[in-house]
């Protein structure tokens, strides 16, 4: 039975790790990738989208062919070997307990009104511009980045996980940092990284949905965070991004949206859910959120993991 369960075993190990020890300060596997695709691109840029397309296919088909290769090297080994190389991609790909501890420290340094350490934390978080920021729009940025990111860091990678296995997980993390690399609208990346930006969408669809159908089951408000899903999800720029921001300001009672400023131009986003401004407090209850739709997503992906290898089973024997 093990031999058919190594893999849903793994990435219940690997999210333990994660509550455990969370992403490392030096030498993370996902910073390599980032230096080794800043090396390619001196290489590869143009300000084309054919340059693109090709530095995002090279990086994300070598990372495929690398979690094929260990997942085969790893089937031939046994099921142990095939657990422990789950765990350890699944641990080095999720970014959950980070997200979350980001998102309370944030939350700490707002409601002691320590506005200049608050600013120098929101890189951690996403990629607006702190100076141009008060109590409320670090709230607010700081809110909206843990609701998209617990999608992107956990959701998403967890479940390709499930149904993909090791090269599911380590492209779509490669794919999500190609994305926060080269996936924005700048002058330099407008059209070099429309690629990455592109497949970034098409990899989290699903995943996003996902964030919002636990976001509905765990939040205790599931009729407010669906209408605000329904209602409001679909105005976001973002096709995927708008999903968990709209359930969790649902679930949670605030409302999002608003001028947001980037480093290089001001967007003018449309208002998802109803309610006040959010708060310092309303942002630790957006990381305890957060974690609980983390854990519901992990038991739904290891259950997926454990039926597809119960389906598989009969096939392998009767080859």
């Amino acid at each position: 039975m093990f031999e058919h369960t190594a893999r849903a075993a793994g990435l219940a190990a690997g999210y333990l790790a994660d509550l455990c020890w969370a992403d490392p300060q030096r030498g993370h596997p996902v910073a390599a990738f980032g230096t080794a695709a800043a090396a390619l691109e001196k290489h590869t840029y143009a300000d084309r989208r054919s340059a693109g397309v090709v530095h995002t296919a090279v990086l994300l088909g070598a990372l495929g062919v690398l979690g094929v290769a260990a997942e085969r090297a790893a089937a031939r080994r046994g099921p142990a070997w095939t657990f422990a190389i789950t765990a350890a991609s699944t641990w080095a790909v999720l970014g959950g307990t980070s997200l979350a501890r980001t998102g309370a420290q944030m939350a700490d340094r707002l409601g002691g009104d320590d506005l200049v350490r608050a600013r120098a934390l929101l890189p951690s978080l996403c990629g607006r511009d702190p100076a141009a920021l008060d109590a409320d729009g670090l709230a607010r940025a700081a809110l909206e980045s843990v609701a998209e990111n617990t999608s992107d860091a956990q959701v998403a990678p967890i479940l390709w996980g499930a149904v993909a296995g090791v090269p599911g997980l380590l492209v779509y993390r490669g794919a999500n940092t190609l994305d926060a690399m080269i996936g924005h609208h700048s002058p330099r990346y407008e059209r070099f990284g429309w690629a990455a930006a592109r497949f970034d969408d098409a990899v989290n669809y699903l995943g996003a949905r996902a964030t919002g159908l636990c976001v509905v089951a765990v939040s205790g408000a599931p009729a407010e965070a669906w209408r605000a899903w329904r209602r409001d999800a679909g105005k976001h720029p973002s096709p995927n991004a708008g999903v968990a921001e709209a359930s969790f300001a649902g679930a949670l009672g605030v409302q999002l949206g608003g001028p947001t400023q980037y480093a290089h131009r001001l967007e003018m986003r449309p208002t998802l859910g109803d309610g006040p401004a959010p708060q310092a407090r309303d942002l630790r209850r957006a990381v305890r959120l957060s974690r609980a739709v983390q854990a519901l997503a992990t038991v739904a992906a290891v259950s997926v993991a454990s039926r597809i290898g119960r389906r598989a089973s009969p096939r392998s024997s009767g080859a």
